[in-house]
C-alpha cells in the first residue's frame, strides 16, 4: 500500500480487518516497526477521534506523530495551480509539501468540503495535490467526498459484533438512515461507508433517506435505495446513522429536517435487534435518541475505540510496503 485514500488502494479488506483486530489483541506487538519514523498529522479542519486515534495507533508501531493545524498554525494555504496569489492564501501547497516531505516520512491529511461547488469539492484537489508534491506516502484523515479511515473501522466493528453473536446471520443485513441535523454536512462518511460496504460484499446492504437526498451512484452501484425508512429497518442486523446534505440539484443544502426521520426504540422495533451505529460527534435527540445511544444496542463506543486498530493496521501496512 502506497496511499490510503480509499478503499481501491486496499487489495483484500479482510486481510486488513485480521490485522487491525490482531492488533486490538496485541497492541504493542510491532512496537518496533515504526522506529525512527515520523508521521505528520495535518489538520485544515477540526477533530478529536481521528486525531488522538491515529496519533496512539503511530505511537504503537514507534512512530513520532507530529500534529499541525494547518488553519490556525500556520499559513493560509492555495491549492489550485497557476493561482495568483494577491488574496488570503499564503503559501502554496506545491511549496509547503516538499518540504513536509522531507519532514516526514508518512503524511496523514483532514480537509473539509466547502459544500458550495460540487465540482471542486468532488475533484479532492486538496488531497490529490499533496500527493503529487509530497513525494511520501499519503493517508487520508478525511477528506471532501471520503472518509476511509472511519469506514475502515466500521467493518472492523461489524465483523467482531458477527464473531460474537450467533443470533446475527453470516450474511446480515446492514441499513444506511439518514437523519436529521440542525446544519448542512458532507457526504464523506455515507460515501464512503457505502463504498466500503459495497467493496466488502459480504452483507445486503440498503440505503434509505428522504427524496432528494440520494448520493453518488459511483458510490452507491450495488446498494438497494428506498425513501421508506420503516421498509428499510425491517429485518436489519446493523443500522448506521448518519446526515448528509443534499448531492444532486441544489449541493449541500438541507431540504427537510424532519424528526421522524430520527432512530427510536419504537423503529427499531422492526430491526432484527440491530446494532445502532455512528461516527460521532452526535447531536443527541436530533440525529440519534438518548434511548437508543444510552441502550444496549448502541455500539457507537466501541465503533470509536477501533479508529485506534484501523490506523494501526493502515500504517503498519504502508511502512512495511515503502520502508
Amino acid at each position: 500500500m502506497r496511499n490510503f485514500i480509499s478503499v481501491q488502494d486496499v487489495d483484500n479488506i479482510k486481510d486488513l480487518v485480521a490485522k487491525a483486530l490482531s492488533y486490538k489483541a496485541d497492541p504493542l506487538k510491532d512496537k518496533s516497526l515504526g522506529a525512527h519514523k515520523r508521521i505528520g498529522l495535518l489538520f485544515l479542519n477540526p477533530s478529536m477521534r481521528t486525531r488522538l486515534s491515529t496519533q496512539i495507533a503511530a505511537q504503537n508501531l514507534g512512530m513520532e506523530a507530529i500534529v499541525f493545524n494547518v488553519g490556525q498554525e500556520g499559513w493560509a494555504l492555495e491549492f489550485e495551480e497557476e493561482a495568483i496569489m494577491s488574496g488570503s492564501t499564503v503559501e502554496h501547497v506545491k511549496d509547503a509539501a516538499p518540504i513536509m516531505g522531507k519532514y516526514f516520512d508518512i503524511l496523514a491529511i483532514r480537509t473539509f468540503p466547502s459544500l458550495k461547488n460540487r465540482e471542486d469539492d468532488y475533484s479532492e484537489l486538496f488531497i490529490k495535490q499533496f500527493i503529487k508534491y509530497a513525494g511520501i506516502p499519503v493517508v487520508s484523515l478525511e477528506s471532501a467526498t471520503l472518509h476511509p479511515l472511519q469506514s475502515l473501522t466500521d467493518v472492523i466493528t461489524i465483523n467482531e459484533i458477527l464473531a460474537s453473536q450467533q443470533a446475527i446471520p453470516k450474511r446480515p443485513k446492514i441499513v444506511l438512515t439518514w437523519a436529521p441535523h440542525v446544519k448542512p454536512l458532507p457526504q464523506c462518511v455515507a460515501n464512503s461507508f457505502s463504498q466500503w460496504i459495497n467493496a466488502w460484499g459480504q452483507a445486503d446492504f440498503v440505503i434509505t433517506h428522504p427524496e432528494d437526498y440520494e448520493l453518488d451512484t459511483q458510490f452507491t452501484n450495488g446498494a438497494t435505495i428506498t425513501h421508506n425508512q420503516d421498509e428499510a429497518l425491517k429485518g436489519a442486523d446493523f443500522v448506521y446513522v448518519k446526515n448528509w446534505s443534499t448531492f444532486n440539484n441544489e449541493y449541500g443544502r438541507i431540504y427537510t429536517n424532519d424528526p421522524a426521520w430520527m432512530l427510536t426504540n419504537q423503529k427499531l422495533a422492526l430491526t432484527n435487534n440491530a446494532k445502532v451505529m455512528h461516527c460521532l460527534p452526535v447531536r443527541r435527540n436530533v440525529e440519534l435518541s438518548d434511548e437508543i445511544l444510552d441502550g444496549p444496542n448502541s455500539i457507537v463506543t466501541q465503533e470509536a475505540s477501533n479508529r485506534v486498530w484501523a490506523a494501526q493496521a493502515v500504517l503498519s501496512e504502508i511502512l512495511k510496503a515503502n520502508y
